[in-house]
């Protein structure tokens, strides 16, 4: 799938965003960022990623965490998965949230998140005054159990 992507002025040397293997369905998204950028513990930033995308409609970019980076140093991101729609054509940014005990540093090129492409579909509303049963019901939070 080709997708249009816009390179901004402060990404000029960085990598677009890329799969870090033959089977990766997440792309590497990299820190477009001036200055070395401290996340202290409980903090949270918007990291600029210097790119901006046209999507077709019928497909959303989702911004996920990198398993690494939650692992090694408590960094995720906030509003996970974000969703990049179709039709929003500005950077894409990063809220990244230090979640763990000590500062974290974002350099320029950092890999900080990446990126799923995802085909989506639009719902509309049937009204209905009753549902189909099912096994589970109305049960939530937990009620299936941990096996």
């Amino acid at each position: 799938m080709d997708i249009s992507i816009k390179r901004l002025p402060h990404a000029a040397d960085l990598d677009l965003p890329d799969y870090a293997s033959e089977a990766a369905a997440g792309m590497d998204l990299r820190a477009a960022v001036g200055e070395e950028i401290q996340l202290a513990p409980g903090e949270r930033k918007l990291v600029p990623t210097g790119f901006c995308i046209e999507l077709p409609v019928g497909f959303e970019a989702q911004i996920r965490p990198r398993s690494g980076l939650a692992l090694k140093h408590g960094i995720s991101l906030l509003n996970s998965p974000g969703t990049i729609d179709a039709d929003y054509r500005g950077e894409i940014g990063v809220i990244m949230a230090n979640l763990g005990a000590e500062t974290f540093s974002i350099q320029r090129g950092d890999r900080i998140a990446q990126m799923v492409i995802a085909r989506h579909e639009r719902a509309t509303w049937q009204e209905a005054d009753t549902l189909g049963d099912t096994e589970r019901g109305a049960g939530g939070f937990g009620s299936t159990g941990k096996s």
